[in-house]
């Protein structure tokens, strides 16, 4: 119960179509098991009721609420609400990215189009959050943020705008950390590698045309440790440490979840 009398908001708890767990699901469901509150957000108001149901069948307490980070004020309105609900917010945890399934690709093929949309979802809607939940965290004098980032802001990755984005979210991670950190709110980003999830492995499987276990298969080869990507309830277990008091004096770092994948690069 390490969340125990906490609550959470978790934007893009819902998930993506196809196998397995996703990571927003994974860290909602984890949460809930440790004693948090949580609120379900997505854009997909389905997906994030089924994750809620999901939590309330193990005895936890969630609402889902329907959002779309392209939109601030849509933003504001499931903060407010999760303040109006418990009377404070704990834990704001982004788990929103998009890559190949909002159309990016290699620099000469960039569209502004592309670029615009997947930096609305990957950054400026991190952004936008942290606008509208900061000043109830200060006021609370504690609160944790947690962002998804990705290995690919450090690694050699090929698609431009999933690249830069998740970049620029460390930074803008590491800037909320000292900018906030007298009033008690410590924020952490978390990186995966390579992570068996339905967006990152069904949609890579859709759009190269391949079976998903060749996907799979491809990807589990280019894990360092046990040549085998790792799950959703990695990311959501290393979510968890950041969440709770165990990491205390824990902020402003950006956490690999990688199964090594960054020692391939020094």
């Amino acid at each position: 119960m390490r969340l125990e009398g906490k609550t959470a908001i978790i934007i893009g708890a819902g998930q993506s179509p196809g196998e397995g767990m996703g990571n927003g699901r994974a860290t909602t469901l984890r949460f809930a098991q440790e004693g948090a509150r949580v609120m379900a957000v997505d854009r997909d108001l389905g997906s994030a009721e089924e994750t809620a149901s999901m939590v309330k069948q193990g005895g936890g307490e969630c609402v889902a609420f329907e959002a779309d980070v392209t939109r601030e004020a849509t933003l504001g309105a499931a903060i407010a609400a999760a303040q109006k609900r418990w009377g404070r917010v704990d834990i704001l945890h982004y788990n929103v990215g998009v890559s190949l399934g909002g159309g990016d690709t290699t620099l000469l093929d960039l569209t502004e189009e592309v670029f615009d949309r997947i930096n609305a979802i990957n950054l400026r809607g991190a952004i936008m959050a942290c606008k509208h939940v900061i000043p109830i965290m200060r006021g609370q004098r504690a609160g944790v943020i947690i962002m998804i980032s990705s290995l690919a802001a450090l690694e050699k990755y090929p698609y431009v705008a999933y690249k830069a984005t998740k970049a620029a979210m460390i930074a803008f991670t590491k800037q909320v950390a000292i900018q906030n950190a007298e009033y008690g709110i410590r924020a952490n980003a978390i990186l995966p590698g390579l992570i068996d999830t339905p967006m990152a492995v069904d949609t890579r499987a859709r759009v190269s045309g391949k079976s998903r276990a060749q996907v799979a298969a491809e990807r589990d080869a280019r894990v360092p440790l046990r040549h085998k990507m790792g799950t959703a309830w990695d990311v959501a277990n290393a979510a968890l440490f950041l969440a709770s008091d165990e990491a205390n004096f824990i902020t402003g770092v950006a956490l690999l979840v990688d199964g090594g994948g960054a020692l391939n690069i020094g």
